[in-house]
């Protein structure tokens, strides 16, 4: 059966990775197979022995290269015939995987899709109220019913959960480094998918948990600013567009029902 390869970059994170892979254990099906690839990025924290505690892959940087460059590095190590990278303050639902990659073959041309969380730059984002984790985990239950009619077609997929054809690596190439410490590397990534006819969906039959940006979090907030400018103008620069404009931020009936 079809492999999918998780990879998931982490820095002194331990607290997120934990949860993140507890869920990933928990909700993913016995019939998807999968493997877990764990990229440290230079972690002080514990995180390389938890690793090895879990028998979970790893692959240890010996500093902070940033996320694209993480993500690189596990993407190198991975054996899926697919490769999802996914955030390390991501907690996953009932049936994620499966109707990602439901959607995913839905169509030859697929190439990437995405999920709906509750924190994420445009049409991803969706308007939930809840108090708990397991009060989330109750409306992604009921959110997460295979249903094709609910997907839609984008210009961008966010990089927090990302599953994508190992043919699109074949064709693209990996993140570009430019864009490290990160932000904007996603929005590269797809943009240079569609040059190559791939197209791309937000499944609105999968919905996570998204903590939200906990490693950038952490940066200074004018440092933080200053960091989403000079990627803006990196991609600028290379393609003449502005990503900003394939930010969608309109959605008919985007709500999680």
């Amino acid at each position: 059966m079809t492999l999918t390869s998780i990879v998931i970059p982490t820095y002194n994170g331990l607290d997120l990775l934990k949860p993140c892979i507890d869920a990933i254990r928990e909700y993913t099906g016995a019939g998807t197979p999968y493997e877990i690839v764990v990229v440290d990025n230079g972690s002080v924290d514990g995180t390389a022995a938890y690793c090895a505690r879990e028998r979970v892959r790893f692959v240890r940087l010996p500093e902070n290269r940033g996320f694209p460059a993480a993500c690189n590095a596990g993407l190198r190590a991975a054996c899926g015939d697919e490769l999802l990278l996914l955030n390390n303050d991501v907690t996953v639902t009932p049936r994620w995987l499966e109707n990602l990659r439901f959607g995913l073959y839905s169509e030859a041309n697929i190439g990437i899709t995405g999920p709906v969380t509750n924190y994420a730059s445009g049409i991803q984002q969706v308007d939930l109220e809840f108090g708990s984790m397991e009060q989330f985990q109750q409306l992604a239950a009921a959110n997460n019913v295979s249903d094709p009619t609910r997907w839609k077609e984008v210009s961008r997929i966010v990089g927090l959960c990302m599953l994508f054809r190992r043919e699109v690596l074949a064709s693209i190439g990996l993140l570009d480094e430019a864009y490290s410490p990160g932000h904007y590397e996603d929005d590269d990534y797809c943009y240079r998918a569609r040059m190559q006819g791939y197209r791309l969906l937000v499944c609105r039959d999968v919905l996570v948990h998204h903590r939200g940006s906990a490693s950038f979090q952490k940066t200074d907030p004018a440092a933080w600013k200053q960091l989403l400018e000079r990627n803006r103008s990196i991609f600028i620069h290379k393609w003449h567009v502005d990503p900003l404009e394939y930010i969608e931020t309109s959605d008919e009936g985007g709500n999680v029902e």
